[in-house]
């Protein structure tokens, strides 16, 4: 696939960051639709938050990257910036972006899990829309098979791990948006509930990869996708243990 869409006075537009802003917008929209069902949160907190959010979350998921990458960019830092070629690591976009919307919920004197629930489907579903600029850039693809829905990449039949992660993004927003959400009674199940279900998938998913990150012999997001199983898992078992007390009280008593 050609990863330029277009060119605009010279300068090469790429299907990647396109997805990209398709993503972010849809998540804005989405966000802020769940917010209208939550009294406790200004609307204009998602815009605020993702001014903020967004291109630091940019930043930390290239910055991620490039450190796990250092023995190549350290060799080729002209490239380090170059973030239209791919090389965001969406852990580290979720990491940077969960700390800016807590120090926003702390500056705004609103929940941080309650802010966090109203963003995580949307967040969900701008993954599954930005893996298809990992496709045109030819990149995030897994091994050789013979499966019937297998790619071609340089003459030789691979799983399509981009789509497998995409399926399962769009899936969880779909839970999440038009099911889990209406069904919320506590801050903070949501965001376990994606943590969870993001981790499982991507834990296997990454195993069909072959241009993952390492930290020694491990693959990086393997290492990351059991760490967000343990905190998801946490996180829920304290939101049920103290649902009664002040910061996890019951939704429908202040609505």
């Amino acid at each position: 696939m050609n990863p330029i869409a277009f060119t605009l006075f010279g300068i090469e537009v790429r299907w990647y960051g396109i997805f990209i802003a398709i993503g972010a917008m849809l998540a804005i929209y989405f966000g802020e639709k769940l917010i209208e069902r939550n009294p406790r949160i200004p609307k204009e907190s998602i815009v605020d938050m993702s001014l903020l959010a967004l291109p630091l979350g940019i930043v930390g998921a290239r910055l991620y990257y490039v450190l796990f990458e250092w023995e190549y960019y350290s060799q080729h830092t002209s490239e380090i910036f170059a973030i239209r070629n791919g090389g965001l690591a969406i852990h580290g976009g979720l990491l940077v972006g969960a700390f800016v919307i807590f120090l926003f919920s702390k500056t705004k004197k609103v929940q941080f899990l309650d802010l966090l629930d109203m963003i995580v489907g949307g967040v969900a579903l701008a993954q599954g829309i930005g893996r298809w600029g990992n496709f045109m850039n030819g990149e995030a693809h897994g091994g050789p098979t013979d499966l019937p829905w297998a790619i071609p990449v340089d003459g030789v039949m691979v799983h399509p791990t981009f789509l497998y992660e995409s399926i399962l993004d769009i899936g969880i927003f779909l839970f999440i948006y038009f099911y889990l959400s209406k069904r919320r009674k506590y801050p903070g199940e949501l965001s376990g509930a994606y943590l969870i279900l993001y981790s499982i998938g991507r834990f296997f998913i990454e195993g069909l990869r072959t241009d993952s990150l390492y930290i020694g012999p491990l693959k990086t997001a393997q290492v990351m996708s059991l760490i967000g199983i343990a905190i998801g898992i946490s996180l829920l078992i304290n939101v049920y243990r103290h649902k009664n007390t002040d910061d996890y009280r019951l939704i429908n008593k202040n609505t």
